[in-house]
């Protein structure tokens, strides 16, 4: 009779263990997505060059998803229809905070895991109008981007800030570079890493020229704090034979809270392990180093990032981590 009950209850654990089993696999096989912006910017390269990257360090299916850009990352993040989004620092604290954008509703899922590079506000205008100075967009019909992008949704609080009043139109950078070919825009803010694939083609057929705003970027950081000096390279466009001087934001990958720790330190060790590769597909990743975690100073990090980066001995602030 013992003998019996002993077959039974092996049978029975045996029978667990095989049920079990498909279920954990069917979970480490669900996809991963990746949340980018529009076509004609870097995030969506970016994208698709890490999703190639983490595919095949992590055995497990990751695909980049075309967004209208950050605040919608972050929109879609908080109702973890993806689990991996890029957003520039401006956009993500406004969502954090409930700000701006998110009227008060605050979106507090996303947890950063690694720096991606500098956005800069490229301010660039139809060569025929032949301006030099932000203040002479006044009246004009101006390009922003997506609306859920980080022009759309800096450029109006910007023009504001700056007392400029323009007609400002949204939508895909390549939608907003066939514009300005044609006539229908006089000007485009490219909000992107740089060189950016959109701007580089109207650069390269002479269409545009860049418009300055050093005189107005005291004014704007005093306003918003999160905004910090950048500069795009002489070089980095055929036709920019010196540095351009503007403001921009900091972009940052971001986990929904709820993912795996392990899987994240994964995913960001993957990162730095295969660097070079990254920046193959998309050149603005060379800024993609550990020590540019510290560029974020106000979100908090994701425990299995955090366990990466002190494992590497650099430093992480304290505001991160509470």
């Amino acid at each position: 009779m013992t003998n019996t009950i002993r077959a039974i209850c092996a049978l029975l654990t045996a029978l667990v263990i095989v049920a079990a089993g498909p279920r954990e696999d069917t979970r480490a096989a669900e996809p991963i997505i990746i949340g980018t912006a529009s076509p004609g910017g870097p995030y969506l390269a970016y994208g698709q060059g890490l999703a190639r990257i983490l595919s095949r360090e992590l055995g497990q299916e990751v695909t980049a998803q075309s967004t209208q850009g950050p605040a919608q990352n972050i929109m879609l993040l908080e109702k973890k229809q993806m689990m991996l989004a890029f957003a520039t620092m401006g956009v993500a604290l406004q969502a954090w905070n409930g700000a701006d954008w998110s009227k008060g509703e605050r979106h507090r899922s996303m947890r950063v895991i690694f720096p991606m590079y500098d956005t800069a506000f490229q301010f660039v205008a139809a060569k025929r109008l032949r301006l030099n100075w932000l203040e002479d967009v006044a009246g004009l019909r101006i390009g922003a981007g997506p609306r859920a992008g980080t022009g759309g949704t800096y450029l109006p609080i910007l023009l504001k800030t700056l007392d400029i009043k323009a007609n400002l139109r949204f939508g895909a950078w390549e939608s907003m570079a066939s514009q300005l070919k044609s006539g229908e825009l006089d000007a485009i803010v490219v909000t992107a890493g740089f060189p950016t694939p959109a701007l580089t083609e109207l650069i390269a057929a002479d269409l545009v020229d860049f418009v300055h705003s050093a005189d107005q970027i005291a004014l704007i950081r005093k306003e918003l704090p999160e905004i910090t000096p950048s500069t795009v390279p002489a070089g980095t466009y055929p036709s920019l034979a010196r540095d351009y001087q503007t403001i921009g934001l900091y972009n940052f990958a971001v986990a929904h809270k709820d993912l795996p720790n392990d899987l994240v330190y994964k995913i960001v060790k993957a990162v730095f392990d295969n660097h070079d590769e990254l920046v193959k597909v998309q050149s603005s990743a060379k800024e993609t180093v550990p020590a540019n975690i510290g560029r974020n100073t106000v979100l908090p990090l994701h425990p299995g990032a955090e366990r990466y980066y002190r494992e590497l001995g650099i430093p992480v602030p304290v505001v991160q981590t509470q």
